[in-house]
């Protein structure tokens, strides 16, 4: 396979993966002690995906360890390369993925998904800027299509589900921005001698003692950790972070194989694997407006991500 071809592959895959990533992070997020109502728990959100990237990033170090690349990995760290990741892992992790969260909490994973689908719109915007990447005029008709599918969805939410739905739309919408500069970024500080699988473990570490200092400026600590680690819900959000490394590591051997705005638009496919997941594991609801919108989205973003 060539690389290029094998780029689409790992993109897609990593679109998968997301999916299912996403469908299990709404089951969980349902369960003790993340739906306790005690004033020392921070946020759930935020406790996720604390445990979600601090376990992804303690997969990244074993499979270092196993295959005696650590030493390589943390020598880089010194690296201008690697300041644009640690910046990267900022926008995608503590603002990208908690917001991503806090919007699967509040609106569910179905619409989560397809909300924040739109990263691969801002990403193209980004690249343009960023990396000189510019958009055809297929590619504005890709990102014209795109933002009226989102907007259908976020209007639709302000007369539906909860007095919170509103929020849920502006927390997916700002998932997608940090998603998108998380992408782009990556890819400037991947383009010298930093490799994807490097880049994946600079980035759960640095995400994750972020989040660690969050739940220490909201005080309790202890307390929070010890809620999560001492019930079974621990084991699922273990194999959850699995699940979520395997797709990250394709997404960003996509990125750097293809570049970013053609990645994002294959990884996007998540959306709609998503709700897949969601109606066959969870007993979701079919919502033909959420399909459609979706399949808007997708075509949207081919338009933008193709040569």
């Amino acid at each position: 396979m060539d690389p290029y071809r094998k780029g689409l592959f790992s993109g897609l895959l990593s679109g998968v993966l997301w999916g299912a990533d996403t469908t299990i992070n709404g089951w969980v997020l349902l369960a003790v002690p993340f739906s306790l109502v005690d004033k020392r728990l921070v946020a759930a959100s935020l406790l996720l995906a604390f445990f979600h990237d601090l376990f992804s990033a303690l997969w990244l170090t074993t499979r270092q360890v196993i295959k005696c690349e650590l030493k390589t990995t943390v020598s880089k760290l010194r690296n201008k390369s690697a300041l644009f990741v640690m910046l990267a892992a900022l926008f995608g992790g503590p603002i990208g993925m908690r917001a991503y969260l806090y919007a699967i909490d509040t609106i569910g994973a179905g619409y989560t998904a397809s909300i924040s689908a739109l990263y691969p719109v801002v990403a193209a915007v980004l690249g343009a800027i960023i990396l000189k990447d510019y958009l055809t005029p297929k590619g504005w008709f890709g990102l014209i299509l795109s933002v009226l599918a989102i907007t259908i969805l976020g209007y639709s939410q302000l007369n539906s589900l909860n007095s919170n739905a509103f929020w849920g739309f502006i927390a997916a919408c700002i998932c997608a921005g940090g998603w998108a500069a998380e992408s782009v970024i990556c890819a400037y500080g991947m383009k010298e001698d930093v490799l994807p699988k490097e880049a994946l473990f600079i980035r759960q570490w640095v995400s994750s003692i972020a989040y660690f200092l969050f739940i220490i400026f909201g005080g309790h600590p202890l307390f929070n950790i010890y809620s999560v680690i001492s019930r079974p819900i621990i084991i699922i959000i273990a194999v959850l972070a699995l699940i979520g490394t395997t797709s990250y590591l394709y997404y960003y051997q996509a990125i750097d194989m293809i570049g970013p705005v053609k990645a994002t638009g294959m990884n996007v496919t998540y959306s709609v694997w998503a709700i897949i997941f969601s109606i066959f594991l969870l007993g979701g609801q079919f919502d033909l407006k959420l399909i459609m919108c979706s399949i808007m989205i997708i075509v949207g973003t081919v338009f933008i991500s193709k040569e």
